[in-house]
C-alpha cells in the first residue's frame, strides 16, 4: 500500500450460505485513479461494492480508505468520508425540479435549525451551476427530473453524488439502456469527474469500456482473474474462457 492509494481491499472473502461471493480479493485503486471492473454475473462485483461501502460485513480481510478502516463503519458513516455510489437503477427525486436534486443533494448542515437559517450562498449556487454544466443538464435545470430521459437521470444522479464532494465514486452499469449519443457523453463525464476523484466503473459494455481507456480489473468466482488495459484482458486465455468467449 502506497501512499498514492485511496483503496485497499486485501484478502477479502464474503460468504453467504455457504456460497463464496468474494474469495481472497486483493485490489487498489489510486488517487484519481479511473477503473473499469468486469466479469461474468455472480464473479463478484456487486458484492465488492456493497463491502467497500458497508452494506456487506466481510468475513475475513481488511477494506481501507486512505487510513481508515471501512470494515467497522456504516453506510452513513462511509458516505460521509467521501465515498459515493452509484447504483444502475437512477434514483432521483422525480416531482422535484432537476436544480433542486442537486440543491438538496448539497453536502450542508441539516440540523432542523440549520435547515430554518438555509439559504445558498453565492458559492453554493456557482456549484450546482457549473455540476448542471458538468452533467449535460444546464438547459434542463427547470425540468422536472421525472420528465428526463433515462441517460438524464442517469447523469443527475451523478452529479447528485458530485455535489456530496466524494473522494471515490463507485458506478454501477452507467449506460445501460442509454443511447450512443448519451453513453459518449457519459465516457466524457466519468474522464472529467477523475481528474478530481477516483472512479471504480463496474460495466459490461465493452465498447464503453474501451472509450473510458482505463485499467481493467476482471473478476471471476470473487477473485482477480486479470488486470491491465483492455486489449490485455480481452487477449488472456483465462477470460476468454470464463468470460468474453461466452
Amino acid at each position: 500500500m502506497t501512499t498514492e492509494t485511496l483503496l485497499y481491499l486485501e484478502g477479502v472473502s464474503v460468504t453467504f450460505d455457504g456460497f463464496k461471493a468474494l474469495n481472497n480479493l486483493n485490489l487498489d485503486v489510486g488517487t484519481n485513479e479511473m477503473r473499469a471492473i468486469i466479469g461474468p454475473n455472480g464473479a463478484g462485483k456487486t458484492t465488492m461494492m456493497d463491502v467497500i461501502t458497508g452494506k456487506t460485513r466481510p468475513d475475513e480481510g481488511r477494506v481501507s480508505f486512505r487510513d481508515v478502516t471501512l470494515t467497522t463503519m456504516d453506510e452513513t458513516a462511509i458516505a460521509n468520508i467521501g465515498i459515493g455510489r452509484k447504483f444502475q437503477k437512477p434514483t432521483v427525486f422525480e416531482s422535484h425540479t432537476v436544480w433542486d436534486n442537486l440543491e438538496l443533494a448539497m453536502k450542508a448542515p441539516r440540523s432542523s435549525f440549520a435547515s430554518l437559517r438555509w439559504s445558498l450562498t453565492g458559492e453554493q449556487l456557482e456549484r450546482i451551476s457549473k455540476t448542471l454544466e458538468r452533467i449535460n443538464l444546464t438547459p434542463a435545470a427547470k425540468q422536472l427530473a421525472g420528465n428526463l430521459s433515462h441517460g438524464q437521470k442517469q447523469w443527475l444522479e451523478i452529479g447528485m453524488l458530485l455535489m456530496q464532494e466524494p473522494e471515490l465514486l463507485l458506478v454501477d452499469e452507467p449506460v445501460a439502456g442509454m443511447t450512443d449519443a448519451e453513453t459518449e457523453k457519459t465516457a466524457m463525464l466519468l474522464r472529467d469527474i477523475a481528474q478530481t476523484a477516483a472512479v471504480v466503473v463496474v460495466e459490461h459494455d465493452m465498447d464503453f469500456v474501451r472509450a473510458l481507456d482505463v485499467r481493467v480489473t476482471v473478476l471471476h468466482e470473487g477473485s482477480v482473474l486479470a488486470e491491465g488495459s483492455l486489449d490485455t484482458v480481452q487477449n488472456n486465455q483465462r477470460v476468454i474462457d470464463v468470460y468474453l468467449g461466452r
